[in-house]
């Protein structure tokens, strides 16, 4: 499929959307899903505190993209942005971005931050190459207050 060729609908994210999109994460080699927090209830709570930020990528009737877009009222995040592996390269993932951050522009948001696992080397470059700036200054941490919301890697062996 070449690039022009594809119609791809890039609109917000709805709560019916959840099976399809969990379905997609669960074909991205790498990807990090939450017991609790990528749950359906999970998602749609957060669908519903940021309703026109989520973005999921349409190609025909299925979906080929998607990205968990929110806000706290002071910065963005980005979370599980993610393109189905036969429709990468074709400018979809940047789209999807495009459309978060003109949401976010619009609430008057004027920053916003992403988690991309260094073990990621294609997400790793993608930011990069759309010009996002990977800060050395910070460290990142997280305290888990529910063991239960364990992170289970899709695709890849445990050590």
């Amino acid at each position: 499929m070449e690039k022009d060729l594809l119609k791809v609908r890039i609109m917000p994210m709805v709560p019916a959307d959840y099976d399809e999109v969990h379905a997609l994460w669960l074909t991205i080699r790498g990807f990090g899903i939450r017991a609790i927090d990528d749950s359906r209830a999970d998602i749609e709570r957060f669908i519903r505190r940021n309703p026109t930020t989520s973005v999921v990528a349409r190609v025909e009737d299925r979906i080929v993209g998607s990205i968990l877009c929110g806000s706290d009222g002071r910065q963005g995040a980005l979370y599980h942005v993610c393109v189905a592996e036969g429709f990468r390269r074709k400018g979809i993932g940047t789209r999807m971005v495009g459309f978060c951050m003109h949401q976010l522009k619009y609430m008057g948001i004027n920053k916003v931050t992403l988690i991309a696992f260094a073990s990621n080397d294609g997400g790793n470059a993608f930011w990069n190459q759309i010009g996002w700036k990977q800060r050395s200054d910070v460290n990142y941490y997280e305290f888990i207050l529910n063991e239960k919301n364990i992170t289970r890697f899709i695709g890849v062996e445990e050590a």
